[in-house]
């Protein structure tokens, strides 16, 4: 436990919840393993040149400043049933895995690891989300600090709370009210676009990175549930191999779909993540191991 609470700093909004439920389980099951399972630690694979940001290298050294990535358990899950829906070994295949809910990333997984993803050192940074601002000119936040004269809780919670679909649209942090409002709000509609342009623009990203890709797969809240996010991001990705047939896309709504048209040459799966079984997964996993 220990070594959890030194790890507070890195993860302020999760760490000490999770200690205090550990806390209060070890009390009332105290001959009962405890089994801390990370959503960080699929990214762990990820090569220095991915993970280092561009800054003096003793802030890596010294506070441990990197890039670590969120959202692994699901990554890692829905990596796995892309490979056995494909028929092939996940060490054969170069897969990108969208994670799109109110919280928002996209991971390269490329023979079966993931060597990038978008968050970063916290999970504000990558995609545009509900109410966080994704990545950002990390500039512009000083310039408001000054002008707003901001303190620094203030202007933690407009990056994470206030930002985002929200922030763009003024409406809503839930994609599915910015859709209803898209028509006939500007903004809103502007929100739609901007959310679905981040995602295509990782998408390419991480094909050029692993130098191809096989399958594409779209999961969580809005991943699962939204046709027309789903169609927005895989307009002008055929040059990829990505070509989504329009009737099997609209027809997945929550659940396991190949959307692919017959020719494309890259899978584009709906696939619904399951990271509570990951999680109980590697819990048996570790508790076999300590036993």
């Amino acid at each position: 436990m220990g070594e959890f609470r030194n790890l507070i700093e890195l993860a302020p909004l999760h760490n000490p919840h999770n200690i205090r439920g550990i806390n209060a389980c070890m009390k009332k099951l105290p001959d009962v393993p405890m089994v801390a399972v990370f959503d960080t630690a699929f990214h762990a694979g990820m090569p220095p040149h991915a993970y280092i940001y561009g800054l003096p290298y003793v802030m890596y050294k010294k506070y441990g400043i990197r890039r670590y990535g969120f959202h692994g358990t699901s990554h890692h899950y829905v990596s796995d049933i892309a490979a056995e829906k494909i028929g092939k070994p996940i060490s054969e295949l170069k897969i990108i895995t969208a994670h799109l809910g109110n919280g928002a990333s996209i991971a390269a997984v490329q023979n079966g690891t993931s060597v990038d993803t978008s968050m970063g050192f916290t999970p504000l940074e990558g995609l545009l989300m509900g109410t966080r601002s994704g990545d950002l000119d990390p500039a512009i936040i000083l310039h408001i600090m000054a002008r707003e004269e901001l303190t620094l809780h203030e202007a933690n919670t407009l990056l994470n709370k206030h930002s985002g679909l929200v922030g763009i649209s003024g409406l809503s942090s839930d994609m599915r009210e910015v859709i209803d409002a898209a028509d006939t709000n500007s903004n809103a509609s502007l929100a739609l676009d901007s959310y679905c342009y981040r995602v295509k623009k990782y998408i390419g990203a991480y094909a050029a990175a692993m130098g191809g890709v096989d399958a594409l797969v779209f999961t969580a809240g809005i991943g699962e549930n939204s046709p027309i996010v789903r169609q927005m991001i895989c307009e002008k990705l055929q040059f990829l191999g990505i070509e989504v047939n329009e009737t099997k896309n609209n027809d997945a709504i929550a659940s396991y779909a190949d959307i692919s048209t017959e020719n494309a040459r890259v899978k584009t799966f709906v696939i619904p993540t399951n990271e509570e079984l990951v999680i109980a997964r590697d819990t048996k996993q570790i508790v076999e191991q300590e036993t």
